[in-house]
């Protein structure tokens, strides 16, 4: 079997400089790397990554919660899990509650899932994963974690009750402030709400963003423009009347679905969104692309979310190593996008990066058909 030991004697160099140019280290010249690239190939030499693990005492594997995998924003934040673990070089350990289909929607009022939950932990932990990434089905805030746990972990799309686990999210107050700004610029000013249910943070930072885009625009807020929904078709469709009585000229639905419901009920009505009645959504479903006129609506940056928590999470696991114990390493790897410093890392930098436990992520403004510009 070919070793480190027969590639560096092939190229006249030290295993040291072997072993920087296999771990993508700075400190080599071009021409060096090159030499070595091409021994390695030359040689059919493959790195042992058992023996580099045993050293580093990691074993470059992260272990992923999902609540539920049938959620619709399960599949976009694992791919985005995934594509950071590919590029750092990290293996993935899944496990898919499906809480859904054991409790239902209301599964985090159940004291069976906190069980649940605490033991899929304790699972991912015999596995000896370096750390873990915790995906929730909906923003909310989790109690279900001990702070005690003898790796990092990271909550994806959902936050936590303490001050030691960080949360990526999306940001749904910049979000709805920025679709419901695009709706007054086209001339209205009676804009109807159908918010989400009343106990989601997704509903409480959307409210948050519409009226702070009202109250910009010298709108005075008025609470009979304002129903509760419940995520669900149905729900947009009986709410729609509701608002067509207060004479509003647009309806900003808090998800998709919901405004698929509304149109449903306009066209019972002979009325035609985008023409007669304005209707916004949230989330960018596949589907708002494909209704009659295609829903203008706000993304969710579902992959980017997943991208950046596998980040966070790495970045803190490889922190170990970069800050150490006197708080310098040279020419450390690390995981965050801190600064390329040619002789070492940016401490300072880095330990602020690491001190931030919320990190939301916006989303994008989809303009399509169904606003109309008033005169």
């Amino acid at each position: 079997m070919v070793t480190i030991k027969d590639v560096a004697k092939q190229c006249n160099v030290s295993i040291a400089t072997v072993s920087n140019v296999i771990n993508g280290k700075q400190n080599v010249s071009e021409a060096t790397r090159r030499q070595v690239m091409d021994a390695i190939e030359r040689l059919n030499y493959t790195p042992n990554a058992v023996a580099k693990n045993l050293k580093s005492k990691r074993t470059k594997t992260l272990g992923i919660i999902v609540e539920d995998i049938t959620v619709f924003c399960a599949p976009g934040i694992l791919d985005g899990i995934t594509k950071c673990c590919e590029e750092k070089g990290y293996n993935i350990v899944f496990t898919n509650l499906r809480l859904y289909e054991k409790f239902g929607d209301a599964y985090y009022n159940n004291e069976d899932f906190y069980k649940l939950a605490e033991c899929q932990l304790q699972q991912i932990i015999a596995k000896q994963v370096d750390g873990i990434i915790y995906v929730t089905a909906h923003e909310r805030e989790l109690s279900c974690i001990p702070d005690n746990l003898p790796v990092p972990v990271v909550m994806s799309y959902g936050y936590i009750e303490s001050d030691r686990y960080p949360s990526v999210f999306v940001d749904d107050e910049t979000g709805a402030y920025e679709l419901v700004k695009y709706v007054i610029s086209q001339g209205h000013s009676r804009i109807g709400v159908i918010a989400g249910k009343h106990d989601s943070i997704h509903t409480h930072n959307r409210m948050a963003g519409y009226k702070k885009a009202m109250q910009e625009a010298g709108i005075e807020y008025d609470d009979r423009l304002v129903v509760e929904g419940a995520w669900t078709r149905e729900s947009g469709f009986e709410k729609t009347d509701e608002l067509l009585d207060q004479a509003v000229t647009a309806i900003f639905c808090m998800n998709d679905i919901m405004a698929g419901g509304v149109y449903s009920r306009l066209e019972e009505e002979g009325l035609v969104p985008g023409d007669d009645i304005s209707v916004v959504g949230y989330d960018d479903r596949e589907l708002s692309r494909y209704m009659n006129p295609p829903l203008t609506t706000m993304s969710i940056p579902l992959k980017e979310i997943g991208y950046q928590t596998a980040l966070r999470l790495i970045a803190q696991i490889e922190s170990v190593e970069i800050l150490g114990e006197n708080g310098v390493v040279s020419q450390a790897e690390s995981a965050v996008n801190i600064a390329d410093v040619e002789n070492g890392i940016d401490i300072a930098k880095l330990k602020e990066e690491l001190d931030k436990l919320e990190i939301p992520v916006a989303g994008e403004l989809k303009v399509r058909r169904s606003v109309k510009k008033m005169n």
